[in-house]
């Protein structure tokens, strides 16, 4: 049985269907890839949004991945950033895998400077010359930032990971940053207005 992962649930089917194994186990512990800078903005939640739209008015943004922690934040960013005039394209578990193939071959060709995505996108998509991932909200696990921010600078190419904290989020960023064996280099926008009230909150309660 050979496997590139082993999660809980592939396990568990060995352990049912093959007679005293022997594993044997080449992973390597993860590390950022070469070639990429990396950039943490210190941002309130409801200015993520204002900070990201800023951001992207910059011209070495040229293709940009972005993950959202949930489906609903990423909906609800690609509608905000599409009213804001960033043309975008989103994946999420939600989408048929028609809609995601759709939205990825835009992405690639240029249609859309913008992609939209949960974790579904962080393993196994091939995006060439991608110049950007950005963490919106900061993952619970530094193996999974190190695998968003590995979507850019591939085969050598340079690439920038910017991840977005907000004050709730430091414990994980400050787990992501043992995790590889140093703190992350934290930046402002000059110019963008951190006490700002935004002018659409991210997040919409439920209809009740």
């Amino acid at each position: 049985l050979f496997s590139a992962t082993m999660p809980a649930p592939i396990a568990a089917l060995a352990r049912e269907f093959l007679r005293n194994p022997l594993p044997l186990n080449q992973e390597r512990k993860a590390a950022p890839a070469t070639g990429i800078t990396h950039a943490v903005y210190p941002v309130a939640q409801e200015l993520k949004c204002g900070l990201l739209q800023a951001l992207l008015r910059g011209d070495d943004m040229r293709s940009v991945l972005v993950f959202t922690r949930t489906k609903h934040r990423c909906n609800r960013l690609a509608e905000q950033l599409m009213r804001a005039g960033d043309p975008n394209e989103r994946i999420h578990g939600n989408r048929s895998q028609g809609q995601r193939t759709m939205a990825l071959d835009a992405f690639k060709h240029g249609k859309a400077r913008v992609l939209v995505a949960t974790d579904i996108a962080a393993r196994g998509i091939d995006i060439d010359e991608l110049s950007h991932v950005v963490n919106f909200d900061v993952p619970h696990v530094a193996e999974d930032y190190i695998h968003r921010a590995g979507r850019t600078a591939r085969a050598g190419a340079v690439g920038e990971a910017v991840t977005f904290v907000a004050p709730d989020e430091m414990g994980d960023l400050r787990a992501i940053e043992r995790a590889l064996g140093g703190s992350l280099p934290r930046r402002t926008l000059e110019g963008f207005d951190y006490s700002a009230r935004p002018a659409e909150r991210l997040e919409v309660p439920p209809a009740t």
